[in-house]
């Protein structure tokens, strides 16, 4: 091979491996070309979970904020646990992984820190009612019991607490098969165990659940934590970290970080008693007219909608949920949307009453295949609250089990309850994911009795 053929084979091979360079690349701009931004992410209560049938969740909301910014569509990748988010992202399966990543040295070769950046640590969650003592030191958990998951990190934590303080602390096991921190709180509040531990901002998220509990007291180092990108995504972790330093002082991360970690959930309404305490006899609200219009057109029991209203808003039409629903029956803005309703109409009454019973109706002839009329409206009820897919997976989930999906009490209602579990919500049954149960279960309960005592007393 003569001197100038070696070249021009050199020249050629170079050419090449740059062009396949260029074409491997796959940064923030080749992100915006293709208008959809791919999140990794854990289905849990803080980072994405479905409600209502609506995306939601703290991670969630927040890289929707940065992706709404840039004009990109988000499509979701749920890893079916932590270990797998590092795993997901290195085999291209997403471009950026929206949860607490703990930052570790171990990777930051492979990774890019960016985005969403927090400092969090363990709590000890103890009731704080009026007759409950409230431990302020770590050294006052000598001689106490404390509940924690078997073989998790909290138990680790609460290990090496033990040795710092020469020993003393009183250990009680859960099973993680069948129990959740969650679970542990929910108990804390509820008197049945005295102490638990959870990470700080599963317990924030908790506290604004259940108000009568202390989550003050840290018990373990600071951990920072932070989304990541791929170590070849530079421009993105640039992008990511100037989108962030905007947004963590911007009225809505502000607003987010509220209504995630701080507002009670819940209707917000100043008039709970206002509708209910001037009232002829044989009225149930001010607003009867349009329940008995809208319920006799569409078929459905006018007391049932006063029910339902009360437990959406207390009857006040200005009324508006922690998750955005809103109005006299609860509405979620896409869901009015659907069905022709936008922007402040949500909160006109009859207007509101009008879509609300339409939806319930449709809600009930979506169950249309269950027999009895009764168990219908509890499907019915429990789909108005938490969402069609929680319901669906949970009377898939009975069926697989050999439960009666047509049934809600002790048969539906059980596996709704159980969708908190990971054994149940990443069933190859479920479509839905995660789902806290506790609430649509007492939804349904409650609506149910109120309704009977309504038809006792309104004819």
């Amino acid at each position: 091979m003569s001197k100038f053929v070696k070249i021009l084979f050199i020249v050629i091979v170079t050419l090449s491996s740059c062009k396949k360079t260029q074409e491997v690349i796959y940064d923030f701009s080749q992100i915006v070309e293709n208008d959809t931004l791919r999140v990794i992410t854990l289905n849990t209560s803080t980072s994405y979970f479905i409600y209502r049938d609506q995306e939601m969740g703290y991670h969630y909301e927040m890289i929707k904020s940065f992706a709404d910014e840039h004009g990109l569509e988000t499509k979701i990748m749920v890893a079916q646990n932590p270990s797998m988010l590092i795993s997901m992202l290195q085999d291209n399966m997403g471009d950026v992984i929206a949860y607490s990543v703990p930052i570790e040295n171990v990777l930051k070769d492979s990774v890019l820190y960016c985005g969403l950046s927090e400092i969090s640590h363990q709590v000890l969650v103890q009731r704080s009612e009026r007759s409950d003592t409230i431990l302020k030191d770590v050294t006052e958990l000598i001689g106490k019991d404390i509940h924690v998951l078997r073989d998790s990190k909290f138990e680790q934590r609460m290990s090496n607490l033990n040795q710092e303080l020469g020993g003393g602390l009183e250990l009680e096991y859960a099973d993680k098969d069948t129990v959740v921190v969650e679970d542990l709180i929910r108990m804390v509040s509820g008197g049945e165990i005295k102490y638990t531990v959870a990470d700080e901002h599963i317990a924030r998220l908790n506290h604004t659940y259940f108000r009568n509990i202390n989550i003050d007291l840290q018990v373990s180092f600071d951990q920072r934590t932070s989304w990541a990108v791929r170590k070849d995504t530079p421009i993105l972790a640039d992008s990511l970290n100037a989108w962030f330093s905007r947004t963590n002082r911007a009225p809505h991360y502000l607003r987010l970080t509220k209504r995630y970690f701080e507002e009670a959930k819940g209707f917000h309404t100043d008039n709970q008693s206002t509708f209910v305490t001037m009232l002829a006899p044989g009225q149930i609200s001010p607003w009867d007219n349009y329940f008995k219009q809208y319920g006799k057109q569409f078929g459905v029991d006018w007391r049932l909608l006063a029910s339902v209203s009360y437990n959406e808003s207390t009857f006040d039409p200005d009324a508006q949920s922690w998750a955005g629903a809103g109005g006299l029956m609860g509405l979620m803005p896409a869901t009015a949307a659907t069905m022709g309703v936008t922007g402040n109409d949500i909160f006109v009454p009859e207007t509101n009453i009008r879509i609300g019973t339409e939806y319930l109706k449709k809600l009930i002839d979506m169950f249309s295949s269950v027999e009895d009329e009764t168990e219908r409206i509890k499907m019915a009820l429990a789909s108005y609250n938490g969402g069609i897919g929680h319901v669906s997976d949970a009377r898939a989930l009975a069926e697989k089990y050999q439960a009666n999906k047509n049934v809600w009490e002790g048969n539906v209602e059980k596996y709704i309850e159980l969708k908190r579990l990971e054994q149940y919500y990443k069933d190859p049954v479920c479509r839905a994911g995660y789902f806290r149960g506790d609430e649509t279960v007492n939804y349904v309960r409650d609506v149910m009795s109120r309704w009977q005592g309504y038809k006792e007393k309104v004819k």
